[in-house]
């Protein structure tokens, strides 16, 4: 896996380019000489997990052929006071909306995401303490 992270030149804007040809902009807050024009570096760290957790749950529900119509799962995250301003704690909340869905089933979706398949999880549980919940949605 690549990606080039360049300065834009102007403020404490980057763009980064991806191994798979795609571009993605972060940007600093005003405080820290950006502009806000894009996500922060670390809420991408963080958007990036939640998409890696999210596709695994998914992916794991619909090889059970469960009938799995939505996913979606609010990170809240709290950071260190002094630097380095790691994560130290993650919270995923995730809403499943499917067609007769089991508690049990979706339960045991995001444990195998949390243990073994989300990368992007996994690693930063070595620094954080990470937590799950979840609801069904009947849809």
């Amino acid at each position: 896996m690549e990606c080039k992270v360049k300065w834009t030149g102007d403020g404490m804007s980057f763009l980064a380019e991806t191994g798979s040809n795609h571009l993605v902009a972060m940007d600093g807050a005003s405080e820290a000489g950006g502009r806000n024009l894009a996500p922060r570096p670390m809420e991408m760290l963080l958007a990036g997990t939640g998409g890696c957790t999210a596709f695994d749950v998914v992916l794991i529900l619909k090889k059970g052929r469960h009938v799995v119509t939505g996913c979606e799962v609010s990170l809240q995250a709290e950071r260190a006071e002094t630097e380095p301003k790691i994560f130290t704690k993650i919270h995923f909340h995730f809403r499943v909306t499917g067609k007769s869905l089991k508690p049990d089933v979706v339960a045991r979706a995001i444990e195998l995401s949390k243990d073994k398949y989300c990368s992007a999880s996994i690693m930063l549980g070595k620094t954080a303490e990470i937590t799950h919940d979840f609801e069904i949605i009947e849809g």
